[in-house]
């Protein structure tokens, strides 16, 4: 039996508190990555009156907190709500006050994801204080719903909670399929008092998405049934399912092509679909109220009208008047919260009239239909508690011997003694010291990646030209002095100009291996370290195919890297090693078909590599976060034999470029000292930018590359 709410909260501090202590194992070090925007999220869950026409500054409110990144909000109904309360009366002997706001969402506090309850007391008497509700929280009670899950280091992805009744119904990712490029989202439901947890998703299918209906009995999800992902990245081609919450027995499929649904009543369901048009657009579902249910049974009606993207849709148990819906229209760059009238069919303007240049994500109504809920990015000010930007943000993680960082900045890499840190800022390179001060721009051109000399001081290598680019473009290895105080201190160690990228050391110095694309294909290639090719080089892999990404055991045994000579020009990558005169050539691991297994790094002792993959497919629909190129990339770590694959990250964002440095990090996040540049600079999904962009074909690209 788990613990109850009061002990859920001990044993969420006390978690922190060995967090944060002195590492004392026998064997340790530090994995860093890069997420691509995550560090400019800052989301908090804020709050609008439905009933104003035209809504003003004032009439919204934040309602978590400001620490951290918080998220797909849910409003309990009256009945969870009394239960919630009666639990934490009943539980600490302390009469509570009915709150003005409780809520239930995703937060990413702490390293980990977790679901938390909130009853959030503003702008009224309780305790006799009284402050303005727009700039400051005055109280709240706040407690994590799923405590014990960290403490036996449970390390998952939550996402999209409801309480029904005593229930909480959520998406986790805590389970391994087993199989590659599967996704390990499925639908749990946790018993709040006892913590009786049962799996609802049957196993191998990827649910996402829940909705339960206003009785509580019946619950739908976007499902991928049992055909699996085929690497779509926009609208991944789910079916609606329904289910009974108490089993997840009776499952049925009510609809072919929908995700996101909601429900208001029982057999009304809404979902966002892209129609042939390609314009996103809300759709209804009416289910058969007697009789069997099925897609031949179900009617479909379209919504929303052309013209512009609605999606992620929210309803009010029992209100037949409107909806809300996230929204893109073609005359703005920001994604907008909306309400869309059912009886007269037109949009009203929400989000717009306030923060015109945000993005706001992911609505959500409450039971009495009088307010709508949304998470957007608060910024620098509005009373958030902590930094949205961080140097070294900490990630909990799985395996107690490693600490893990999110780094803010795109392929880091650890210097020899583990006290400098470079990254590539888009565009330039820079180096920064590992607790965040002293950065420097060392280099101003475009470049990836970065990886340091093992000898010589000061000396890193990176590649200088356009990323994604044909075998011809000109792109050039070179190496950088980043103590030479002039700037000027690179060198150029390839010549013709025929994309050569990825360089990575020998451990002795006297060798660099990188992918050139001189023969016409991109394979590998070994030059001297310090003269380049005039010093000499060799051909390593030859072939029709892409080998790229490449990186140098410490023993100076192996050379990994990530390749597609399975399926030349898919777009599907393998991780392989081979020894550094050509010999012993083999396949770490399996990625799936048409999977991408890419940037390894090995560890400090040369036993295992870390490294970015599909291999757990997609954890979230991709429609509702900002942009990531390939929303499906996590962190992994395998052994050299390929046994013992251990996924390190869970999220619903990008994950990639990992590197491994034998320096142990506390787990602490890092913030930066001074920190130039806009909060919230991230973008919302480029496909989204018109119906032009819409029938684009995504290009297939080598992750990185």
């Amino acid at each position: 039996m788990k613990p109850s709410l009061p002990s859920l909260c001990f044993l969420f501090h006390l978690l922190i508190f060995h967090a944060a202590a002195d590492h004392d194992g026998l064997s340790s070090s530090s994995i860093i990555f890069t997420t691509l925007g995550r560090s400019h999220y800052g989301f908090d869950i804020y709050t609008l009156p439905t009933l104003n026409d035209q809504p003003k500054l004032n009439d919204e409110i934040r309602i978590t907190d400001g620490h951290s990144v918080n998220f797909n909000g849910h409003f309990p109904s009256s009945s969870s709500s009394s239960f919630l309360l009666s639990l934490l009366s009943n539980q600490t002997d302390i009469q509570i006050d009915p709150p003005p706001l409780q809520l239930i969402y995703v937060t990413e506090r702490n390293g980990v994801s977790n679901i938390y309850y909130d009853a959030v007391y503003y702008d009224s008497p309780r305790n006799t204080r009284k402050r303005s509700a727009i700039e400051s929280i005055t109280d709240r009670i706040q407690v994590p719903l799923l405590g014990t899950q960290l403490s036996d280091n449970r390390v998952s992805m939550k996402d999209k909670p409801t309480v029904t009744g005593e229930y909480l119904v959520y998406v986790s990712t805590h389970e391994d399929t087993g199989e590659a490029r599967t996704s390990w989202a499925a639908i749990y439901s946790t018993h709040l008092e006892s913590g009786l947890t049962q799996r609802l998703t049957p196993y191998g299918v990827a649910d996402f998405s829940p909705a339960v209906s206003p009785s509580g009995i019946w619950t739908a999800v976007a499902s991928y049934g049992k055909k699996g992902w085929d690497g779509e990245v926009e609208e991944l081609s789910t079916d609606i399912y329904v289910f009974l919450t108490r089993d997840g027995t009776q499952r049925v499929k009510v609809v072919e092509h929908g995700g996101w649904p909601c429900w208001i009543d029982d057999s009304t369901i809404y979902f966002h679909r892209r129609g042939d048009d390609k314009w996103w657009s809300i759709y209804r579902a009416i289910l058969p109220i007697e009789g069997p249910v099925s897609t031949e049974s179900v009617v479909i009606e379209r919504v929303t009208p052309p013209g512009l993207h609605a999606f992620t849709p929210a309803t009010s148990p029992g209100n037949k008047k409107f909806i809300s819906v996230a929204t893109r229209r073609p005359s703005s760059e920001f994604r907008q919260i909306e309400l869309f009238d059912l009886v007269t069919s037109e949009f009203r303007e929400l989000t717009r009239l306030i923060s015109p240049r945000t993005h706001h994500f992911n609505p959500f109504i409450s039971p009495d239909s009088s307010r709508v809920g949304y998470h957007k990015c608060g910024g620098e000010g509005k009373g958030r508690k902590i930094s949205t930007q961080l140097f070294l943000e900490n990630v909990r993680s799985p395996i107690p011997e490693i600490s893990l960082f999110r780094v803010d900045g795109s392929f880091p890499s650890f210097s020899p003694a583990g006290d400098r840190i470079a990254y590539v800022g888009l565009p330039g390179v820079y180096v920064v010291n590992r607790d965040g001060s002293n950065v420097r721009q060392v280099y101003e051109r475009t470049a990836f990646p970065t990886v340091w000399d093992p000898v010589r001081e000061g000396i890193i290598y990176t590649s200088t030209g356009p990323s994604f680019a044909s075998e011809s473009t000109e792109v050039d290895v070179i190496s950088i002095n980043v103590d030479n105080v002039d700037q000027k201190g690179y060198k150029k160690l390839t010549t013709n100009g025929q994309n050569n990228a990825f360089p990575s050391p020998s451990p002795d110095g006297k060798w660099i291996v990188f992918r050139s694309g001189r023969s016409g294909h991109k394979n590998l290639y070994v030059m001297d370290a310090v003269d380049g090719e005039s010093g000499g080089i060799h051909r390593l892999t030859e072939g029709p195919w892409t080998d790229t990404m490449c990186n140098w055991s410490p023993d100076g045994d192996w050379i990994a890297f990530a390749s597609d000579r399975d399926n030349p020009g898919s777009g599907s990558f393998e991780m392989y090693m081979i020894h550094p005169n050509g010999t012993g050539l083999r396949k770490i691991i399996q990625s799936g078909l048409g999977g991408r297994t890419n940037h390894p790094s090995f560890s400090p002792d040369g036993k295992s590599i870390v490294f970015t993959s599909d291999y757990a497919g997609i954890s979230a629909e991709p429609i509702s976060n900002p942009h990531h190129y390939q929303p499906y990339g996590e962190i992994f770590t395998i052994k050299l034999d390929g046994s013992d694959l251990k996924r390190l990250t869970h999220s619903s964002y990008e994950d990639g470029t990992p590197a491994w440095t034998s320096t142990y990090i506390k787990p602490v996040d890092v913030g930066w000292p001074k920190k130039d540049g806009p909060y919230c600079s991230f973008d919302d999904c480029h496909w989204l930018k018109s119906v032009l962009a819409a029938q684009k074909v995504s290009p297939k690209i080598e992750c990185g590359v």
